[in-house]
């Protein structure tokens, strides 16, 4: 065996040795693969502790406790209409709260009646008349909402209703005047605190996007 002949023998065995080896540690590709991403190893954590795939919705669990009636409702409504956010919904409320109170304070109960539940504008028609038949008339300012929180939740499976109802604490300045102008009630400069539970419902999944006030309390 001539002394070429063996030095690329000895040549070729240490590159199918390379191939081998390099085969080992990066595996084989095969086609075009886009350049991988940077990945960070996971925080280690405790035995107790387990990463639930997709973790608990911060956006009920930040107003209902979780397991709780409320909450259920919330993720049922939310199976529904995955476009449906609880924080949305309850700034949307507080907008709401503001301009029904200020419009039923004044007697306009034209501008807000497409937001209220035939019960519920009957009601307040019936002391915004009872008002005018006195010859009463009510001047308000509405300061802003001091406090607000979800107070309950409920789905109805039959129907597709969504019922939330939202506590209220909101200020503001009122005063009843008579038809000769005076002031028989409230005060111009010292302002209230009012405390109201108000119920919103609408069928979810629907394509009137408007929740209407189906009830009233404290």
């Amino acid at each position: 065996m001539n002394s070429p002949f063996f030095s690329l023998l000895v040549l070729a065995g240490i590159a199918v040795f390379l191939i081998l080896r390099l085969r080992n540690v990066l595996g084989t590709r095969e086609g075009f693969e886009p350049p991988r991403e940077a990945t960070v190893a996971p925080e280690r954590r405790g035995p107790d502790l387990e990463v639930i795939e997709g973790g608990p919705d911060r956006d009920i669990l930040d107003h209902a406790e979780e397991g709780s009636e409320s909450a259920i409702a919330l993720a049922k409504m939310k199976s529904i209409e995955p476009q449906f956010g609880v924080s949305d919904f309850l700034q949307g409320a507080r907008g709401a709260y503001e301009m029904i109170l200020m419009a039923f304070e004044k007697g306009d109960m034209a501008s807000i009646l497409p937001f209220l539940s035939e019960d519920v504008y009957e009601s307040f028609a019936q002391v915004v008349d009872g008002r005018e038949a006195q010859g009463l008339t009510i001047e308000a300012e509405f300061i802003g909402v001091r406090e607000m929180m979800l107070h309950s939740a409920r789905y109805d499976e039959q129907s597709g209703e969504g019922e939330i109802s939202v506590k209220f604490i909101g200020e503001l300045t009122s005063v009843v005047r008579d038809r000769a102008g005076e002031i028989i009630e409230g005060s111009e400069t010292q302002i209230k605190r009012q405390k109201d539970v108000w119920t919103f419902a609408r069928v979810m999944g629907s394509d009137d996007p408007n929740w209407q006030l189906v009830a009233t309390g404290e």
